[in-house]
């Protein structure tokens, strides 16, 4: 049996989806790179009865070890400590050294702002102080220190509960302390390194994996004894495998095979995302890019930039809803708006001619569609997108009729555009 753990997200804010969990995943990535094997991640409000009732829970379905995000620091419905303390069975006691430390942390603060009550300040934060007895304690870095809680002597087989700080900078930080204390290597011993890979492809309905499955199994490659996930993410197709130690073989056979029969679809079998890939081939061409957005508002242009050096790469952008400002910044002939329509293939190629010239760039994109829910007609319903990418050595145009509302036609949009990028830079053209 491997090693099995759980996550509870607590935060009210979190269960009515006012905030977006980012901490559940990071941690579910964290455990699967340590051979553990996440079973479960719950999200519960700020109730203590609930985050209690989340711990036997996941106790009684044989988790070894449970990471919990939120619920500390100096407040009143901060009590994750607490209640974790009363699931190990383990008093609460003031760590006198900690509660000096973490007045160290605050004592800027109250330079910043000397009307705040000297007080009223310490007593709040003499809570973040409480710690279950036996805890390991996590340095903190903000004010809320984390803790590693092992079990009862009463339950020795139970779980031993991680406790992190819920904004995820704090979270991370801590992570690594977290996992070299003796509680935790206890709580994990026997863990197995899983191998872990992932395929990427562009072009492909998420149906025809099953029929890929199909084939391999078909060819004699053993995938039951695999993991296999996909998931349709961005217009992608992500293909997960998962193995244990001494399956290599029918691992190394199974990406062989996806390999080969979906050669013309699969662009990264490493983990890189498209928006990496582009990156590193216009600084492996010394290229430049600019866009030119109608319906994607520069999304496109965000993308490009999100990684370090984009001012390098990318010239600039322009958003150009407007008809007026598709002349006015693209230099779109209006009498081809006319003709064509916003929405077609010639704007496309104007827009994207229209931002290399003006930025000076080696690469324009130019991107123009109907992301609904109106504005669409039988000749062009929403989600009709027409994309154009021009380079040095030529151009590829593309007019597609993209699924999904609103938010996913112009996600989408971008995800297209990024691959014709890459295309072009492989030396494609129409």
């Amino acid at each position: 049996m491997s090693v099995r753990a759980g996550i509870i997200v607590t935060g009210t804010e979190v269960l009515t989806a006012r905030t977006v969990d980012r901490n559940g995943p990071w941690l579910s990535e964290r455990l699967q790179e340590l051979g553990i094997d996440v079973t479960q991640l719950v999200v519960v409000g700020d109730r203590p009865e609930e985050v209690l009732s989340a711990l036997r829970w996941l106790a009684a379905e044989g988790a070894d070890l449970i990471c919990t995000s939120g619920g500390l620091g100096p407040t009143e419905d901060d009590l994750t400590a607490q209640v974790v303390a009363d699931f190990q069975e383990r008093p609460m006691a003031l760590d006198q050294a900690l509660e000096e430390r973490i007045w160290r942390i605050l004592e800027p603060l109250m330079a910043r702002w000397p009307h705040l009550e000297e007080d009223a300040i310490r007593q709040a934060n003499r809570k973040q102080a409480l710690v279950p007895e036996g805890a390991t304690v996590l340095e903190p870095v903000g004010t809320a220190p984390g803790l590693v809680v092992p079990p009862p002597a009463s339950r020795p087989g139970g779980p031993t509960v991680v406790v992190l700080p819920g904004p995820p900078r704090e979270l991370q930080a801590m992570w690594r302390a977290a996992t070299e204390t003796e509680a935790f290597a206890a709580a994990v011993t026997g863990a197995v390194r899983y191998r872990s890979s992932m395929l990427r492809m562009f072009g492909i309905p998420e149906s025809e994996i099953a029929s890929t499955l199909r084939g391999a199994r078909d060819s004699g490659v053993a995938v039951d004894e695999l993991e296999i996930t996909t998931c349709m993410r961005r217009g992608e197709i992500e293909v997960v495998t998962r193995s244990e130690p001494g399956e290599d073989a029918v691992h190394d056979a199974w990406l062989g095979f996806v390999k080969d029969r979906h050669a013309d679809t699969l662009f990264s079998d490493d983990f890189s995302l498209i928006d990496q890939i582009v990156t590193d081939m216009l600084d492996q061409r010394g290229w430049t890019i600019a866009t030119a957005e109608s319906c994607t508002a520069g999304l496109l242009a965000a993308r490009l930039t999100e990684h370090p050096g984009s001012s390098t790469r990318v010239r600039g952008g322009v958003v150009v809803y407007d008809n007026a400002a598709k002349s006015a910044l693209a230099s779109v002939d209006p009498a081809l708006i006319a003709a064509h329509g916003a929405v077609s293939v010639e704007v496309a190629e104007a827009l994207a001619d229209g931002a290399r010239a003006a930025l000076a760039a080696d690469v324009g994109v130019g991107i123009t569609g109907i992301a609904g829910p109106g504005g669409g007609s039988a000749e062009k319903p929403v989600g009709t997108v027409c994309v154009t990418v021009s380079g040095p050595e030529g151009r590829l145009t593309r007019r597609v009729q993209l699924p999904g509302d609103r938010s996913e036609v112009r996600d989408r949009s971008t995800t297209l555009a990024l691959h014709m990028v890459r295309r072009l830079l492989l030396g494609e053209h129409n």
